[in-house]
């Protein structure tokens, strides 16, 4: 509030880093209090406040920014190497709470709202970190970014997801602070540091720690294009660690499911950037796109009984997250789409012909129809899903006549089910019905559609 006030021809309160320099300069316990100070100095000029204007809060901040700011980033880097030099010991309750405290202070240099688009936290993860171009030698510095990779590998996890999501900003500063042979070498550092963590993926069975590198990979994904990631030394062995860390992400559909769409995103950036990749090295999509999808259908299946046995929060029943996640894979089932029509075919036909033997038999075996239901309605979301996904990609009439195998299916499935309203219905088998039918309305009936297509018989 005071940052433009003079006293006596000065600026009163633009000695910030100097005055608390003396508290750095202290024990351990003052320096800890001078770090708290420049984070929280740092979190209040970047907050709007409702008692003052909004453009004088913008001039504060931006001032703020270009006196303060690169200072501040430094000295907390400058600090965090000191405590990296020295033998750790994390037992120690000061040294856990100074470098907790400077991972906080980096990561609100690194969220500062460098110039006032006052993005809401809704898109959080499609941010680009707008760096000034006076920050450029630092970050051109590699030993910066290096320094959060060390850190991951060297504190704890109560700590570690602080340096994770300090990476995520990281990679997300804006592309053109660096020429092109800079990014290069800012990219080729960034995916050398994931391949040496999933390379020692110990600190990744912590939630937390899981949660911000998954964020950290679909960061790197919306900074840049696959053209150059591919061209990233050593591509085909990152991709290949990245895969199978997501396919086993997906069959631990238990563990942290909230970060499951930050996976989902990667791929259905890279899948769709496909068309666009003017390399001639493999970016190695049709290779693993399809063990994602098979991943993702498989494992929402084989989740159901589970559920149904354990009393389980069943992930149907929050439509919004399962649309969500079917947006998402929707691109990447169309890589190499006929594996994903021949698995789905083969699942589809599996529990469908299960459903009807046990509606069949002799009652009594409520449990076994309702894991099956279950399945079926999954089943039929993903249908829905990968049928909507045709919208975004050229088409064939191969790839039609593949849609039409499965909207075969479906319809049968609803005679089936409509068969037995009298008797009994499963809510969630027609909600994925009715959401299958608005995808197959929006691909094949809509108004828009120009040609015919071969989906029907």
């Amino acid at each position: 509030m005071g940052w433009f006030e003079v006293r006596k021809d000065k600026l009163a309160f633009r000695e910030v880093i100097a005055d608390v320099t003396k508290f750095l300069q202290g024990s351990v316990e003052h320096c800890i209090i001078g770090v708290m100070i420049l984070a929280e100095l740092t979190q209040e000029m970047n907050m709007a406040d409702s008692t003052r204007p909004l453009s004088k809060q913008r001039r504060t901040a931006t001032s703020f920014r270009d006196v303060c700011l690169r200072e501040i980033f430094t000295l907390a880097c400058t600090l965090l190497r000191e405590v990296l030099a020295k033998p750790l010991n994390f037992q120690d309750q000061t040294q856990h709470s100074l470098v907790m405290h400077l991972l906080k202070l980096v990561l609100n240099c690194l969220s500062f709202d460098f110039i006032g688009n006052s993005a809401d936290e809704s898109t959080d993860d499609l941010c680009t970190v707008q760096i000034p171009t006076n920050w450029r030698a630092v970050l051109l510095d590699m030993s910066t970014l290096q320094l959060y990779f060390d850190l991951y590998h060297s504190i704890p996890p109560s700590l570690s997801p602080l340096a994770l999501s300090c990476l995520a900003q990281l990679a997300s500063v804006r592309r053109s602070l660096f020429s092109n042979t800079e990014r290069v070498t800012f990219l080729t550092r960034l995916m050398k540091g994931i391949q040496r963590i999933l390379e020692n993926p110990q600190g990744l069975s912590d939630a937390n720690n899981y949660h911000e590198f998954c964020r950290f990979l679909a960061r790197l994904k919306t900074n840049y294009q696959l053209g150059e990631i591919v061209m990233v030394e050593g591509y085909p062995e990152i991709i290949r660690l990245i895969a199978n860390f997501t396919v086993t992400s997906l069959q631990h559909w238990e563990f942290a499911p909230n970060s499951v769409h930050y996976l989902l995103s990667l791929w259905q950036r890279m899948v769709a950037s496909v068309p666009f990749v003017k390399s001639t090295e493999p970016h190695l999509m049709e290779t693993y796109a399809p063990e994602v999808t098979k991943a993702y259908i498989t494992s929402r299946l084989e989740s159901v009984p589970v559920i149904i046995r354990d009393c389980l929060e069943d992930p149907l029943d929050d439509t919004g997250m399962v649309f969500q996640q079917l947006d998402q894979l929707c691109t990447v089932s169309r890589c190499e789409y006929e594996k994903t029509c021949a698995l789905l075919v083969q699942l589809f036909d599996q529990s469908a012909q299960t459903y009807q033997e046990l509606l069949r038999a002799p009652s009594g075996r409520n449990m076994e129809i309702a894991i099956q239901e279950g399945r079926l309605a999954w089943l039929v979301y993903i249908v829905g899903a990968v049928i909507g996904g045709r919208l975004t990609f050229t088409c064939t009439d191969e790839q039609d006549s593949m849609d039409g195998e499965l909207v075969y299916r479906v319809f049968q499935l609803v005679n089936l089910v409509d068969s037995r309203l009298p008797q009994s219905g499963n809510e969630k088998v027609e909600l994925a019905m009715l959401s299958f039918f608005d995808q197959f309305r929006k691909t094949y009936i809509g108004d828009q559609l120009h040609r015919s297509s071969k989906v029907g018989p």
